[in-house]
């Protein structure tokens, strides 16, 4: 089978292409390289350049490389900019997505990843966040998640089609060092971008109901989901009535302040602090997946920890 990968030159695309590759697929990447960089396809692996948006680009992708299947990565993923730019994130990821799967019907494309969020659970008040949790998002980012699912749902039945939506919890580290996320978005490079201009790390609210005041959250190392799309694929491969929603976390809690404390480990500064601020809009306490179904559904645990995340990321963001 030949897979497409939307996003596939971004962080998490190019460790997922990588894993496919060595699963023996065909791979062919559409990236518009607007936060993705060409550097991180492999040699030999087409690149077509274009976003969702743009029909023309995924015709020219699914119909030139014979593709069958489809991991759909690209799209807008911060919580913050979305409560400011709601319209631009539907237009992005619901809009881009629509548009995926007319094509994909079209040309008889029956199998999809579908990169999803845990950020379609919202505030769920409970120790661990299983797929049967009601969904009920606060920011529009998770919104345009949860209504994601909801139209590939609507898609399968009319295509038909097979998916696999992973809900991810939070993604770290990297499996290379030239594979290392390169922006300063998520909680681990921020932390380095403030070591790197002398400044604390920020933390956004101290006054959580956790257990030192600060957000907890799940992390999983990139490789680990990497994996995890490699394990979807071979399900969708094996069962094309495959309809399936799945959590990708390890089921462990970690506070902004313990990631502090492990960055300050891992980069010689034991004395690693963060200067509190106020919380950001969408942002939740506490969020931790039971990692059950997706155990027992694709075979897949994660097995790094997040000092190998921590220690990953920082030799990326060194190099």
């Amino acid at each position: 089978m030949s897979w497409l990968v939307t996003g596939g030159a971004g962080y998490i695309g190019a460790h997922v292409v990588r894993a496919l590759l060595a699963d023996g697929h065909d791979v062919v990447v559409l990236d518009d390289l607007s936060t993705g960089f060409k550097e991180r396809v492999p040699d030999g692996v087409p690149i077509v350049l274009g976003t969702v948006l743009d029909r023309a680009a995924l015709d020219r992708a699914l119909l030139d490389h014979g593709v069958t299947g489809v991991v759909h990565l690209a799209g807008k993923k911060q919580v913050g900019e979305s409560v400011a730019k709601p319209l631009h994130y539907f237009h992005e990821n619901v809009e881009g997505l629509r548009i995926l799967l007319a094509a994909m019907g079209e040309h008889g494309v029956r199998s999809l990843v579908f990169s999803s969020s845990a950020s379609a659970y919202g505030m769920p008040d409970v120790e661990f966040v299983t797929e049967d949790t009601p969904c009920e998002p606060v920011s529009p980012y998770g919104l345009t998640k949860l209504v994601g699912e909801q139209l590939i749902a609507a898609a399968a039945v009319a295509q038909p089609l097979a998916y696999v939506n992973i809900r991810y919890f939070n993604v770290a580290g990297t499996a290379s060092p030239e594979l290392a996320d390169r922006g300063a978005a998520n909680l681990i490079p921020l932390i380095f971008e403030r070591i790197d201009a002398g400044l604390p790390p920020r933390i956004f609210g101290d006054d959580y109901p956790t257990p030192d005041g600060t957000g907890v959250r799940d992390y999983i190392h990139v490789a680990d989901l990497a994996e995890a799309h490699s394990a979807a694929v071979r399900r969708l491969t094996a069962d094309p009535r495959t309809a399936l929603t799945v959590n990708a976390g390890r089921g462990v809690g970690v506070s902004v302040r313990e990631i502090i404390q492990m960055v300050g480990d891992v980069v010689g500064r034991p004395d690693l602090t963060g200067a509190v601020e106020a919380r950001r809009p969408g942002d939740v306490a506490r969020s931790v997946a039971a990692a059950d179904r997706i155990r027992t559904e694709l075979g897949w645990t994660a097995h790094l920890g997040v000092r190998e995340m921590v220690e990953s990321a920082w030799a990326g963001w060194r190099r």
